[in-house]
């Protein structure tokens, strides 16, 4: 979620001598980074569409502008943060020549909600999925990060003819809810993970950046941060709370479906959002048609930490087989 919070840092930037508090009253960085990203999008052939699905939900949605046959189709499923757009945007240039490309926005992220009452990740699953047949999308693969690997494994076990190949990307799917008192994670209670993971003030997202980064940006001005809160944080806040309330709960390993889809899983070896013992677990729990990938020196966030290894294991899985 913080691509541009990390770009921030980088030493030339150093140089630069401005008072960022004035600038950020006027200019909002964040807003322009999006802007960017939704240009890579485009320039990757994507195009924005929204889908209302007639039952008070409407998903919106990155497609191609032209489906191409001769390509596989890749669903890209994002995590908790930013939109879509932040979360893939530095990957969709290296996908867009092997896939044509789905990136939806789910469930009260970007420009994505629903009336309806539900929060669970099956009934994102089932959204994503009415969005993909709206599409004519009939078979897929998928790589589901963090929080979109919860959907994405949902999506597996559910339309088992539809999903061809998975990819589950630092997501705890086999945490049990008991997990949380026994104290595999550092947080012992759902609420002070949703504070964390839906920041609201700065000292908030520097926590969550400690949590999701191996080596955390160190120069972050409050003004930045607060700018990324206003753009980011600030829409659906309740909505997002309900979403992390319901991963937990009443959540057993012995009630968890074994997908018998081809399945890779990816896990950065110092993630503290979701401990390398769930990737462990989840590879236990489905047995040969699962591959583990564990990448040293990264965090929850090894797609930006560490991209072209990330790529390279994609590769292998997605096109080489």
């Amino acid at each position: 979620m913080c691509f541009f919070l990390l770009a921030y840092t980088r030493p030339e930037l150093h140089s630069i001598h401005f008072n960022l508090g004035i600038l950020m009253s006027c200019f909002s960085f964040t807003a322009t980074r999006d802007w960017c990203y939704r240009s890579i999008f485009t320039k990757s052939g994507l195009r924005s569409t929204i889908t209302d699905l007639g039952d008070g939900t409407v998903i919106h949605c990155w497609v191609p502008k032209t489906r191409k046959e001769s390509k596989p189709n890749l669903l890209l499923i994002h995590g908790f943060g930013a939109n879509a757009l932040w979360q893939w945007g530095d990957l969709i240039p290296y996908l867009v020549p092997y896939f044509n490309v789905y990136v939806p926005d789910l469930l009260f992220f970007g420009d994505s909600y629903t009336t309806r009452p539900e929060r669970t990740e099956s009934f994102q699953a089932q959204c994503v999925m009415r969005v993909m047949e709206a599409k004519s999308v009939k078979k897929m693969s998928l790589i589901g990060l963090s929080y979109g690997g919860f959907v994405g494994y949902s999506m597996a076990a559910q339309f088992k003819e539809a999903i061809e190949r998975v990819v589950i990307c630092g997501a705890g799917v086999c945490l049990e809810e008991k997990d949380l008192e026994k104290g595999l994670f550092k947080v012992s209670h759902i609420e002070d993970a949703a504070s964390i993971l839906l920041p609201q003030t700065p000292e908030k997202l520097r926590e969550l950046l400690s949590y999701t980064f191996y080596k955390p940006p160190r120069v972050l001005p409050s003004c930045l941060l607060n700018d990324f809160i206003q753009v980011m944080c600030m829409e659906f806040v309740e909505e997002r709370k309900d979403l992390i309330r319901a991963i937990p709960k009443d959540r057993k390993l012995s009630e968890l479906p074994t997908i018998l889809q081809p399945t890779l899983i990816i896990w950065g070896d110092q993630d503290k959002v979701f401990p390398v013992e769930l990737a462990h677990r989840l590879k236990r729990h489905l047995g040969e048609e699962a591959q583990l990938v564990i990448i040293s020196n990264a965090g929850h966030t090894f797609i930006i930490e560490k991209p072209k290894e990330t790529f390279k294991y994609l590769k292998s899985f997605l096109i080489d087989n």
